[in-house]
């Protein structure tokens, strides 16, 4: 364990082995750190902030503070982050409220670069990469491995399936289904995340799947009753997608029109 002198580290916070803690960084009394957590010079990480093993928290960031909620009362609500995860700098992420989850959460292998928000009661899954700037407002829903383009924003209660993607400054207002692409001010579908899926290695059967089903419920429609058809569908993926489309409260995302 390395803990510079100059790191205020609060009585009752609980280290991990092999943490180490930099130049006037503070981590207060119900911080929980594990194994090998890097703690950058300046960071800030307090509340009932738990990290997991080898997370990595870049000078300036400021984990587990108060929500930035009028209705918050104090209440002893939590912050959890899981293995690997990365906080650049200047990056802020909340704690839950007593009116929400009471839980935030951020799963493992994250990257959440330079002067991201994250705010209360959200749930990130694993492998999800927010690039500069991206602002979660409060209950939004990320699913395993979504990448959202510098500047996003994403309104509160909005949901964001596995694989899906924004453009750079995309405003989303609505819920992006799975495996897509989303573009624009407010965000529109431009259609499936083509690169993402052959890097994680889908199949190309798979692919071709979700190309239809794509064309099926937002070129082609009515919405309802394609979006019912893919349900039954025998692919996986395109199961899950026709699943997240009937569970959508805020509605989702379109295509963009064709000109």
């Amino acid at each position: 364990m390395s803990i510079h002198p100059t790191a205020i580290v609060a009585e009752g916070a609980r280290l991990g082995a092999e943490v180490r803690i930099g130049p006037y960084a503070i981590v207060g009394p119900n911080v929980q750190l594990g194994d090998r957590v890097v703690v950058h010079p300046h960071a800030v990480i307090d509340g009932h902030t738990t990290l997991g093993e080898e997370v990595e928290v870049f000078p300036g960031a400021a984990v587990g503070l108060a929500p930035q909620d009028r209705k918050y009362d104090g209440s002893p609500t939590r912050l959890v982050v899981g293995a690997r995860t990365i906080i650049r700098e200047c990056a802020t992420l909340q704690p839950g409220t007593a009116g929400g989850r009471s839980e935030t959460t951020v799963g493992a292998g994250c990257l959440i670069m330079a002067y991201c928000h994250v705010a209360h009661d959200c749930v990130l899954g694993d492998g999800i990469i927010l690039a500069n700037a991206t602002q979660i407002a409060g209950h939004v829903s990320i699913e395993d491995f979504a990448i959202l383009g510098g500047v996003t924003t994403v309104h509160q209660f909005v949901r964001i399936g596995t694989r899906a993607i924004t453009g750079a400054s995309t405003r989303v207002v609505q819920d992006i289904p799975p495996y897509m692409t989303a573009d624009g001010h407010p965000a529109r579908l431009v259609g499936l995340n083509l690169v993402g899926l052959k890097r994680a290695g889908f199949a190309e059967p798979t692919v071709l799947a979700l190309k239809r089903a794509y064309k099926d419920v937002f070129l082609r429609g009515p919405f309802q009753e394609a979006a019912s058809r893919l349900r039954e569908a025998e692919v996986p993926e395109v199961r899950r997608l026709g699943a997240f489309l009937g569970e959508s409260e805020r509605g989702v995302t379109r295509a963009r029109r064709r000109e």
